[in-house]
């Protein structure tokens, strides 16, 4: 059986380590096993915590031999996105001069999966400090390989945790999203993810020191899972619900609401503001539609979604003001290149003054409340991640064009992240060698709607990994 532990869901992982048919020893080893094997080809997993790992795996052992009951992920390995503090151990953000930035305590979420019996196995890759790009490049590890086909970005920023989820790595990844950073890895490797509800989930976002960010990082980025099941999301989603003292923003809502009248009323919108799609990602879509109505949903194609061009513009306008007076300082740190994505990003997008941005921060309200309004009507949303199959690295980066081309391609999650609700990323298929998944979005607090639509689309479609990574095409 110990061969095959990295292939299980994480739920049958921790219910194994609870019935004591392994060893949360046998697991996390089962797993650097793995990441031995596989990381070399992917790099993925960025700073190893093996004998951590394994000393709290014999930890968990030790208590269950005392008759100590275990919690629901007991013994599951989980990676850690480089953004995100586990105790101990750098958090880099994918920076030299990071390397001996220590975290005196676990960030909220870490701390969470640890308490339910989860262990950290190591911190994952991502963009320089998250604002190289989309492709998840660092400069302190290098490139991340999508395994799927080695000349197409795994996605970002959480592009590590996608990547060492699909591969069999870890069981969990634990990424942020401010714009689809689980959702597009999650599309482009084949596996799931959820983007919550602001508010939903407690997370400390300080990055360098005691001091909070302004308001665009505090109400878009939220922390989110990975995983290759949509059972083991909920699972995550369960664990990492609730409130901490040292997030004020989290709010004590209950993880599962009232049902609704059935059928449930889902709108479809496969090219979100009407600027072009993929035909694949169209037939992704039709695909999870026909599984949702199996299911007995009541799908419906409607026009569009609220406001989109306004969110988008609404939502770089706002981020650019807030980010614009510390780029001088923070473009050194981004390495060669690393400054492009960023620099063609403000050079379209001025920033705000003090007026227009008070206007803007009106406009965001009225952004949601439109969106509210669309959601009371239709309790979910079905439509494209991203809007075209994985790219190739560093598209976003490469000039205007391919900049406008990837900010485009993830429109949908941008404006979901802006307006702060949920969404669950579900693989839907393969085509042509390549992943293909959609989004189910749903109001502000009603992830358990999305999560049970997005497993009736797996149940009917089925599951993408784990998976070996495929080997480099050669050319004569």
């Amino acid at each position: 059986m110990q061969d095959a532990l990295w292939k299980m869901t994480a739920a049958a992982q921790a219910e194994a380590v609870r019935d004591g048919d392994v060893s949360a020893v046998e697991l996390v080893d089962s797993h650097l096993e793995r990441i031995a094997e596989v990381n070399p080809q992917v790099n993925a997993v960025t700073q190893l915590l093996a004998e951590r790992a394994r000393e709290a795996a014999a930890n968990t052992d030790r208590r269950r031999a005392a008759g100590d009951v275990l919690g629901p992920l007991a013994g599951v390995p989980f990676t850690v996105k480089e953004s995100t503090a586990v105790e101990g151990v750098p958090t880099t953000f994918g920076v030299e001069r990071f390397l001996d930035m220590v975290a005196p305590a676990d960030a909220p979420p870490v701390a969470r999966l640890r308490a339910a019996g989860a262990i950290p196995i190591g911190h994952s890759n991502m963009p320089t400090l998250i604002l190289a790009g989309m492709h998840t490049r660092s400069e302190l590890f290098g490139d991340t390989i999508n395994p799927w086909d080695r000349a197409r970005t795994p996605g970002g920023t959480s592009g590590g945790d996608g990547v060492a989820v699909a591969t069999g790595m870890a069981a969990l990844g634990l990424g942020n999203d401010s714009g689809g950073s689980v959702r597009i890895p999650a599309q482009f490797c084949g596996v799931a993810a959820l983007k919550p509800s602001t508010g939903r989930f407690p997370a400390d976002h300080r990055a360098f020191g005691p001091e909070d960010p302004g308001p665009a990082s505090q109400m878009l980025v939220t922390d989110g899972p990975l995983a290759r099941s949509v059972g083991d999301l909920r699972l995550a989603y369960e664990v990492l619900a609730g409130t901490d003292p040292r997030d004020p923003r989290a709010v004590p809502v209950p993880v599962y609401g009232e049902p609704l009248p059935g059928p449930v009323k889902v709108a479809v919108v496969s090219d979100p503001g009407g600027h072009g799609v993929h035909p694949a990602i169209r037939a992704a879509v039709a695909t999870a539609a026909d599984a949702l109505r199996d299911a007995g949903y009541d799908v419906r194609e409607v026009d569009d979604v609220p406001r989109l061009d306004e969110a988008l513009d609404a939502y770089g306008r706002i981020t650019v003001t807030e980010f614009a007076p510390t780029w001088p300082a923070v473009r050194t740190l981004l390495g060669d290149g690393g400054d492009r994505y960023i620099e063609m990003t403000m050079a379209r997008t001025p920033p705000a003054s003090p007026a227009e941005f008070m206007k803007l921060m009106g406009m965001w309200l009225n952004i949601r409340r439109s969106w509210a309004e669309f959601l009371d009507e239709y309790p979910l949303l079905l439509g494209p991640v991203f809007t075209e199959p994985p790219v190739e690295p560093g598209l976003e980066s490469r000039d205007s064009a391919g900049r406008e081309r990837v900010g485009s391609g993830m429109r949908l999650c941008t404006v979901t992240s802006f307006v702060g609700v949920p969404g669950v990323a579900v693989p839907t298929g393969v085509t042509e060698g390549l992943p293909m998944g959609v989004q189910i979005v749903g109001r502000a607090f009603r992830e358990d709607l999305c999560l049970l639509a997005s497993q009736a689309i797996e149940d009917r479609l089925g599951v993408l990994t784990p998976l070996d990574p495929r080997p480099a095409v050669r050319t004569a």
